[in-house]
């Protein structure tokens, strides 16, 4: 037998050997994924943590005063309106209370315009920082737990209108998730122990 034709021999052999512990390789890892997965849902944070909910209950109340103060404010500028009323146009007292008028209906508005851009950044200031804090504590339990991966799970609540139907669906990525690790509960708990939040 020539060295060529031994040569060859050998290198079918080591090629056929090869392909053999690939496919075996191969096999292996698809019964048992080398990739360890958690799932959190933010949704599930934001209604299990105690902070978010003294949060949105100090929110409410003063949501609540602010609103009895505006019902007062509409009350006082109806009482001035009611009083223009009986005045006869045109007369210096009717113009005085004209100016009157008008002042309290724009400080109405003026109120009311406050109060809801107020209530917008205030919550969206609160949103981002307990968000920035899940982030921050995923990261740290991920390690903890030796987690490669950790995806974002939280389910749709149905029935919802149109538009949080399309927000839906080009949000909500993982569809099922049997064998991934929870960290939900343990994120929520951590985030009412955090320092850095404070409602």
């Amino acid at each position: 037998m020539s060295s060529k034709a031994t040569i060859s021999g050998i290198l079918i052999c080591a090629l056929a050997l090869f392909a053999v512990l690939e496919y075996g390789h191969a096999a292996t890892g698809t019964t048992s994924p080398s990739v360890k997965v958690g799932i959190v849902s933010v949704r599930g944070i934001f209604k299990k943590s105690q902070k978010h909910g003294q949060y949105s209950a100090q929110m409410a109340a003063r949501l609540n005063q602010a609103r009895a103060q505006l019902e007062q404010l509409a009350k006082e500028a109806d009482a001035e309106e009611a009083g223009l009323k009986v005045l006869k146009k045109g007369t210096a007292d009717y113009m005085q209370q004209l100016d009157t008028v008008l002042a309290k209906r724009a400080e109405l508005q003026h109120r009311q315009e406050f109060l809801k851009q107020q209530q917008t950044l205030e919550s969206k200031q609160w949103t981002e920082a307990i968000y920035e804090e899940v982030l921050a504590i995923v990261k740290v339990i991920a390690k903890e737990k030796g987690l490669d991966l950790v995806l974002e799970r939280t389910e749709p609540e149905f029935p919802i209108s149109s538009e949080e139907l399309m927000l839906t669906l080009s949000t909500h990525q993982v569809l099922y998730d049997a064998g991934c690790i929870d960290l939900t509960d343990e994120v929520a708990a951590r985030v009412d122990a955090s320092e850095n939040l404070k409602p």
